[in-house]
């Protein structure tokens, strides 16, 4: 676990400055930032808005994957849609039903987009932002006006700043009793699904833009520039997320190297790879493995590697 903390420090160390978190800290909306680079894909940054949503600490989220927000009456199909978002590296928005630390249930608008490297077109992070979706009720107990096409008599109850549940379709309670409940914050939600309004999709989208916004401003000061849209096309050796977090399920020590590009460099190296040698990613991907060697690596060995590479041929040595 002390290994992908370092890795998760390094996934915004080694493109930002320090003052990224304090800057992202600022911001006062409901997000995570998650590395498709490390095993597991975990979330690297919370904020304090979405911290507070969800009932977590930061220490409780930082290096789990975003399931642990799922829970019975999740929508499978939409995780599957965020999944397919993900493999293709492309931004998704959906209305999504997740659960609270104390195992409240609650709707929000579920909104990803992606930050790409300016340099080589590769996908670096995932932002999601999170914004809970108000009923129509809540706000007009809360003396505020309401507009959205469609839907008007269909119930939205609220999913934030309450504790809710919801009925499980199998439930005997009769309907005067959830109604009754329903009166009262601690009531029962009996929606299976929830629409965001127009005003909460724009809020989401605000969300996406400063996010962007900081941390490209954040990466010109080092140097290795982000983008919210892919600036460069992919070139030979580029590896997707999505074979990122296939990869990451793997926990031997190993590499990938590009035999078609100048000089074979490693493309990939695993998480075990980086605890072993004590390299971080941004110090192996793109070096030719001849930089491991030293005075003791035994000469022969090096020949017997380099010509099972001349043939094409597997090689085993220890």
């Amino acid at each position: 676990m002390d290994s992908q903390l370092g890795l998760i420090e390094q996934s915004f160390n080694n493109r930002y400055t320090l003052w990224v978190h304090e800057a992202l800290d600022e911001l006062p909306d409901s997000f995570t930032i998650t590395d498709p680079s490390i095993s597991g894909h975990p979330i690297v940054f919370a904020s304090r808005g979405f911290l507070k949503m969800s009932g977590f600490s930061r220490a409780e989220i930082i290096g789990r994957n975003g399931r642990m927000f799922q829970g019975p009456r999740t929508n499978r199909r939409t995780i599957m849609e965020i999944r397919e978002a993900i493999r293709e590296e492309r931004p998704i928005e959906v209305n999504l039903l997740n659960y609270k630390k104390d195992g409240t249930p609650f709707w929000m608008l579920f909104k990803m987009s992606l930050v790409f490297g300016k340099e080589d077109g590769r996908a670096t992070h995932f932002v999601a932002v999170q914004v809970p979706i108000v009923s129509r009720k809540h706000m007009r107990n809360s003396g505020m006006s309401y507009s959205e096409d469609g839907g008007g008599s269909r119930l939205r109850e609220i999913v934030f700043g309450s504790c809710r549940r919801e009925v499980c379709s199998d439930s005997l309670l009769d309907l005067d009793r959830v109604l009754a409940l329903d009166s009262d914050d601690t009531g029962l939600e009996i929606e299976d699904s929830c629409e965001a309004s127009d005003l909460e999709k724009r809020k989401a989208a605000t969300a996406i833009d400063n996010i962007l916004s900081v941390l490209t401003h954040y990466s010109q000061l080092t140097g290795r520039l982000v983008c919210g849209k892919r600036c460069s096309l992919p070139g030979m050796g580029f590896i997707s997320s999505s074979l990122y977090i296939s990869l990451g399920r793997i926990k031997q020590s190993f590499v990938l190297i590009d035999p078609h590009l100048p000089d074979m460099p490693m493309v990939y190296a695993s998480d075990a790879f980086l605890k072993l040698t004590g390299y971080d990613r941004n110090e192996v991907v793109g070096q030719n493995c001849r930089f491991l060697n030293g005075v003791d690596t035994d000469t022969t060995v090096l020949y017997q590697i380099k010509e099972s590479i001349r043939t094409e041929q597997a090689c085993t040595e220890g």
